[in-house]
């Protein structure tokens, strides 16, 4: 073996060793870029998901917020209209400055401020035209629709039984009182349609709802005093 022969044999195997460190090195390299590659576009992606939410209940916000205007402009045109037609000057209509600038500063602030500021808005102006025009019972029309019903489904569910009773106290056994029985049977029907027309017009729906009839409650508030007078009259007349 030559001189330069034994020098290549040993360069050779230090030069084999410097590849297999290297690789594994720039390997480790890449990975980590990847990696912080991909926590980046999760990051990124989650302030394009938040950018997007965002923007959709503002614009859910803002949509919300006209059709409130919508509503306070039509309830104030009809209330002007109204007063102007009592006698009340025009003058007296128009808001001052001061109220104006109260509005301003109260709508000043995001789209939920200005929803919030034109809601409360729609709420005097409906207890301003309940007042206004005076349609139903000014208190009883803010209660809920059960015990605001049964003011007007009771006093007719009761007016069948109540003039059986008097047949019955005043006739006693008879014909007359059998009369009476037969004649009052379609009285929780007759109770119940005419509470069933009576309801809306004591009690109007605001612009935009329906009125609530509760027809099953107002069925049974017709029907019960009927039926259980009705069986204790015929149980009476059993026993006599």
């Amino acid at each position: 073996m030559t001189t330069s022969q034994s020098r290549s044999a040993v360069v050779r195997p230090g030069r084999q060793r410097t590849g297999d460190v290297a690789a594994p090195a720039s390997e480790d390299v890449l990975a980590a870029a990847w990696a912080d590659y991909l926590t980046a576009a999760r990051q990124l992606d989650g302030v394009r998901r938040d950018a997007t939410t965002a923007a959709g209940e503002q614009a859910r916000t803002v949509q919300a917020a006209r059709d409130e205007l919508a509503v306070v402009r039509t309830r104030l045109a009809a209330q002007e209209a109204r007063l102007g037609e009592l006698g009340v000057p025009s003058i007296s209509l128009a808001p001052t400055p001061p109220e104006l600038s109260e509005a301003t500063r109260s709508m000043s602030g995001r789209p939920a401020a200005v929803l919030a500021a034109l809601r409360e808005a729609r709420r005097w102006a409906y207890g301003a035209d309940d007042v206004l025009t005076a349609r139903g019972l000014s208190r009883v029309a803010h209660w809920s629709s059960r015990p605001r019903n049964l003011l007007v489904y009771g006093p007719l569910g009761l007016l069948v039984p109540l003039l059986l009773m008097a047949v019955y106290l005043t006739a006693g056994v008879g014909p007359l009182t059998i009369l009476a029985l037969v004649v009052g049977l379609p009285g929780p029907a007759v109770a119940f349609g005419v509470g069933w027309l009576t309801v809306p017009r004591l009690f109007p729906a605001q612009p935009g709802e329906r009125v609530d009839r509760t027809p099953r409650f107002g069925a049974l508030a017709c029907l019960i005093p009927a039926v259980v007078t009705t069986a204790g009259i015929v149980l009476a007349m059993l026993a006599a």
